[in-house]
């Protein structure tokens, strides 16, 4: 026979601060409870429901606005990865995953964990990609990424060539 809790905080999976949940009697009893989690549902506790459900509102207003400016930010950030990709190919060795862009977020400033970056499979491939990042539930950010191959390195004809317009001569060996 289901208990009805109030909720005190958010749980994932189950509701926010606020919420009457019915719930299995030793999750309310070995789990909500005792974390301070959750409050036995009386007739005196549903009364204070009402300042539980400001605060919620209050708390969810601000995640919201905090959440539209970040997303703002995010979406004039430009993220730029170097790859090696094979002579004259769009495929790349190695890939970019949601923790690659989190690390590379990380490092500009902005602290957004991966689980948040929809990226459905690894970015293979040069060019320009469209990541979505989840803030909160009603507001996502388009993040743009590039993907590069490094600067061609100097080949052995090209050293030739500087060597001969006055570049480095090579040492003689001994004999």
């Amino acid at each position: 026979m289901p208990v009805e809790v109030i909720l005190k905080t958010k749980i994932e999976g189950l509701g926010s601060e606020a919420d009457i949940v019915s719930v299995k009697p030793g999750y309310a009893r070995n789990f909500l409870i005792p974390k301070d989690f959750a409050a036995p549902a009386t007739l005196a506790s549903k009364r204070q429901v009402e300042e539980l459900r400001r605060k919620r509102a209050e708390r969810e207003a601000n995640e919201l606005n905090e959440a539209q400016e970040l997303a703002g930010k995010l979406g004039k950030l430009k993220l730029v990865f170097v790859l090696e990709s094979g002579e004259g190919q769009e495929k790349v060795f190695g890939a970019v995953t949601n923790k690659d862009i989190a690390d590379k977020l990380k490092e500009a400033g902005y602290e957004i964990d991966r689980k948040r970056i929809d990226l459905p499979k690894s970015i293979k491939e040069l060019g320009e990609h469209e990541v979505t990042i989840k803030l909160v539930s009603e507001v996502h950010a388009k993040l743009t990424i590039t993907v590069n191959h490094p600067a061609p390195k100097e080949s052995p004809a090209t050293a030739e060539a500087a060597d001969a317009k006055g570049g480095k001569k090579p040492k003689a060996k001994k004999a």
